[in-house]
């Protein structure tokens, strides 16, 4: 499709965008409306929201507009996931500049429709508006399906601590893209699109999980907020973390502990989650470390000891694409 933004006009892009769309049985009014009806058989709703910035959370020069919305819908469905609940619907408030090619923000929404197929849900309106730096702001919806939701705060002394996904991949690829390589390819990509496990999220509720959270902020970072909300202390065991060979070679060429991405990267959106330490837990999870009592301040330590290194993501401490 040749032409800007600007050339093709609100209404001519915002019918261009929801052309591209598909539904699920859940949509009951899609876009096109004053607002979308999405069923909620559960009579619970939940729903998280996200930005996405440009020059602070993707780079064009690095990620094409359908990688931009493969992440930017995965980052909010994890997060419908991690409370064990089953992604239903998307909404997207966008921003770009009116000399944009219309081809940015198609090839976005055909990402965004890409990723909620994945999780099973849909994408059921939003709103376009010029600016002067593209901004993608998205809301997910979510259905429980008569589980209780799995928050931050039930983790309980005893539990084990387990986590599915990857994780350090994204870091990894970060490391790789910001010397100016794109290779090896899967870190790349992972970084660009990561692939939350969606489906773990409702199935760890039904196990049992006390606590649950999807890794975004880095795995120490994320586990530091369950053991806030939940008053414990939980202990990774190093050991028991697995890490590629090529990452491991993509750490000795650029001078960094592999173990440091595992532990601070973020944006993977695994699922790291506490049971129970009498449930069986399928082969997909993996057990890395247990929670203990807090010997004084709630805390993540690692065998044993604070972790002393930095890493994490905070939005206002710096990190990111850019």
């Amino acid at each position: 499709m040749k032409g800007t933004v600007g050339e093709l006009g609100e209404f001519g892009l915002i019918r261009e965008l929801t052309s591209r769309l598909t539904t699920t049985p859940a949509v009951r009014v899609g876009p096109g409306d004053d607002a979308a009806v999405v069923a909620a058989p559960d009579r619970r709703v939940v729903a998280s929201t996200d930005i996405l910035v440009e020059g602070r959370h993707f780079r064009r020069d690095w990620s094409t507009a359908y990688d931009v919305g493969r992440k930017a819908a995965a980052q909010n469905l994890a997060d419908i996931a991690a409370m064990g609940a089953v992604p239903t619907a998307l909404l997207l408030g966008l921003v770009v500049p009116a000399e944009l090619p219309v081809t940015w923000p198609t090839e976005l929404m055909d990402g965004l429709r890409d990723e909620c197929q994945v999780a099973g849900a849909a994408v059921v309106g939003g709103d376009v508006v010029g600016g002067d730096t593209i901004t993608v702001a998205i809301t997910a919806l979510g259905d429980l399906r008569n589980q209780e939701p799995v928050t931050r705060g039930g983790a309980q002394p005893g539990d084990l601590v387990a986590v599915t996904g990857w994780l350090g991949w994204s870091a990894a690829g970060f490391a790789v893209l910001s010397r100016g390589f794109r290779s090896p390819r899967a870190f790349v990509e992972a970084h660009r699109r990561p692939e939350p496990p969606y489906h773990a999220g409702p199935a760890a509720a039904a196990l049992g999980a006390t606590a649950m959270c999807d890794v975004s902020d880095g795995l120490i970072a994320d586990l530091g907020h369950i053991a806030e909300a939940s008053k414990v202390r939980i202990d990774v065991r190093s050991g028991q973390i697995d890490i590629p060979s090529q990452m491991n070679d993509i750490g000795q060429a650029v001078g960094v502990d592999p173990m440091q991405w595992v532990l601070t990267g973020g944006e993977d959106h695994a699922m790291v989650a506490t049971f129970p330490p009498d449930v069986k837990l399928p082969a997909r999870w993996k057990v890395i470390g247990e929670v203990l009592n807090p010997s004084a301040l709630p805390q993540v330590t690692v065998d044993g000891a604070p972790w002393t290194s930095t890493g994490g993501w905070d939005h206002f401490g710096g990190g990111g694409e850019a």
